[in-house]
Parts: structure tokens; sequence; C-alpha cells
């Protein structure tokens, strides 16, 4: 398999997931239905810092190139926290989102970077939305800030691809397994996107 064979499958298999999750009632569900500029900011905020502990801490448990790549992410991460926390007064991390818990259970390294992938496909989606909130509301230099996040996304996905190739070669069962914690990665961004939307009354299925 090639590592855009592996993303197609990937997002293939996550279809619907993927696309409510790029939906407006993703970054509603994100901000338990206060859509104000703070409350986007600090949700963002939230998913950064946690992203960052994350990919911290599997440097910590790989080797060689894996855990460079970890860092690197890590690294990213924690500047991106930082850029908008910069944003707040002050901010609170708060609870582990749902798709880190689960990233933070996987083990081995292609179980890891499989989540990487996953983590990453579905923060391009809130990314998407967040940018797309500040241009609806006038602020250009604050989407500018998370334009350019998503330019790193782009780069994190391709060291994921690239670790995965190294790491699996020819070996589809290697493959699959990264694939598997992938889609497991994203669906746990989506159980929680469901939960909280029902927990509001807002029915989760239609797009918007």
């Amino acid at each position: 398999m090639t590592p855009e064979e592996f993303l197609e499958e990937v997002r293939e298999a996550n279809k619907t997931a993927l696309s409510r999750l790029g939906s407006s009632k993703a970054l509603y569900a994100d901000t338990m239905g206060e859509m104000d500029a703070g409350e986007v900011l600090t949700a963002a905020a939230t998913a950064e810092h946690h992203a960052a502990e994350t990919y911290a801490a599997w440097a910590g448990f790989s080797e060689d190139e894996v855990a460079a790549a970890f860092e690197t992410t890590a690294d990213e991460e924690r500047d991106h926290y930082e850029t908008v926390a910069g944003e707040l007064d002050d901010h609170d991390p708060g609870e582990v989102p749902a798709i880190q818990a689960y990233l933070r259970d996987l083990e081995g390294d292609v179980e890891r970077v499989g989540g990487f992938v996953g983590r990453t496909l579905a923060a391009e989606k809130s990314k998407e939305q967040v940018t797309g909130f500040f241009v609806g509301d006038a602020d250009p230099q604050t989407a500018r800030l998370f334009r350019g996040m998503g330019d790193d996304l782009d780069a994190q996905l391709e060291r994921a691809t690239d670790l995965l190739e190294s790491l699996c070669g020819d070996n589809d069962e290697c493959w699959e397994r990264a694939e598997t914690a992938a889609s497991g990665a994203i669906q746990a961004a989506y159980a929680e996107y469901t939960e909280r939307l029902e927990g509001m009354g807002v029915n989760p299925k239609p797009v918007c």
C-alpha cells in the first residue's frame, strides 16, 4: 500500500464522520453552543494543549525517526497553543478531549502513527471551521492565524504518512493496524461530537 492509498482508504472509511466534523455543527458542539469568539478560541486552545501533551508523551515512548517526528509535532502544537492562548486573557486547558484520550491509550509505533493520521484529518476539519468562523466574524487577522495552523497540519500529515511508509513497507497487516488506529481516532472525535449535540437537544446527523 502507498501513503496515498492509505489516506484514501481512511477518508473513505470515515467519510460521514469527517463530513460532519467539518460542518458548522462541529464548532457548535466544541463550544457547547456558545458561538462567540472567546469560546471558539478557548475550545481551540484546549485542543492544541492536549494534542501537544499527547505527542510529547509519545516521543518518550519511541526512538529514532518516530520519536523525532512526535517531538517536532509536539513543538508545533505547543506553538499553536501559545498562539491561540495569547488571544485570551487566560486559559484553563480543561478536560482531555475524547480523541486525545483514545490516542493516549494506543500502544506501539504503528498504532500511534496511525492515530496521528486520524487526529490530523479530524483537526483539519476543525481548523477549516474555526477559520471560517473568524472570516464570518470580520476578523481576518485571527482567521489568518488558523489558516497558518492548517498549513502545519498539511506538513504533519505528510510526516505521518512518510513514517508509515517507513514502518510498514509492503506489510499489509501493518497498514491495516495503522488504518484501524486512524479510524478509531476519527470515530472518537465523532462520538464526542454526537454526544455533545444530543446532550443539547440538537440532531447531529444533518450537515449544515
